[in-house]
């Protein structure tokens, strides 16, 4: 599939929701997706993001919230 037929077939599926997006959305949802369900970061960075350098997936995916730190301390503590 063409990046142009990708672009537009997201286009018209964001349109259908009433919501504006793009490819690069659905690429970001299934690393954060990936990464909060507990695939190791360097997985995601090298298989779904195919990024060269780790530090570039951290800046994106590196932040935690407070719920989510919670959660993961309660399920290594429990």
């Amino acid at each position: 599939i063409s990046y142009v037929a990708a672009w537009s077939m997201v286009k018209k599926a964001g349109k259908l929701v009433n919501i504006e997006l793009r490819p690069h959305d659905l690429r970001r949802h299934a690393a954060t997706y990936a990464s909060r369900s507990g695939t190791p970061i360097e997985i995601v960075s090298k298989v779904i993001l195919r990024h060269a350098d780790l530090s570039t997936t951290q800046r994106y995916l590196g932040k935690v919230n407070d719920t989510e730190a919670i959660r993961w301390i309660e399920t290594l503590y429990g």
